[in-house]
């Protein structure tokens, strides 16, 4: 009998010692499971937004993504002095939702998301939307960034912000000709 109780008290001690192996392992995933997730995720017609996107994605320390339409942009596409052109006719049309590829799996895992663009007719170009409309932003922090041969990022920011108003957005920022220093320091701003 006192073999079967002190056998009973050991099977008793070994559980609680693997309950607490167990426990503080979920604590440890946990933590790490917790840790500020980045995205860069960005659209590039011409590869110029693209450029910019890999370094900031590389200074961010963060996952790199690119909106993929289903069909690819000519030169014919963009040209935005044919007013028939596909660019032409997407962005005149501001319920246009151009088909994309390549969705994340699980957008879940983020928690900041860098989404680039070139600016197109001042705003930004209605993939953006499409991209936006795709997966679930509440809780996420998103920061616009772009590039453009002229205009400012100010009405894109704003346009998205009325468009999707339940999201934390942050100031974006007019990336054209930026630095590896630049990058550093606005993606430093962010972190603190």
């Amino acid at each position: 009998m006192k073999q079967l109780i002190i056998a009973a008290a050991a099977i008793v001690a070994l559980a609680m010692c693997a309950c607490a192996q167990n426990k503080e392992n979920k604590t440890t995933e946990q933590a790490a499971g917790s840790q500020n997730k980045t995205l860069v995720a960005y659209f590039s017609a011409s590869g110029v937004t693209r450029a910019v996107a890999k370094q900031l994605a590389e200074v961010a320390g963060a996952d790199l993504h690119e909106i993929l339409p289903e069909k690819a942009y000519t030169d014919a596409d963009l040209d935005w002095r044919d007013s028939t052109s596909r660019s032409s006719v997407e962005m005149a049309d501001k319920s246009s939702r151009p088909a994309i590829t390549a969705l994340l799996p699980d957008m879940a895992a983020y928690d900041t998301i860098y989404v680039g663009f070139p600016i197109w007719w001042y705003t930004a170009p209605t993939i953006i939307n499409t991209f936006m409309e795709s997966y679930d932003f509440k809780g996420k922090t998103v920061i616009p960034f772009a590039t453009s041969g002229g205009s400012t990022i100010d009405k894109a920011c704003d346009d998205l912000k009325k468009a999707y108003p339940n999201v934390n957005w942050l100031p974006g920022r007019l990336l054209n000709n930026a630095t590896k220093d630049d990058l550093k320091q606005w993606v430093a701003q962010h972190n603190q």
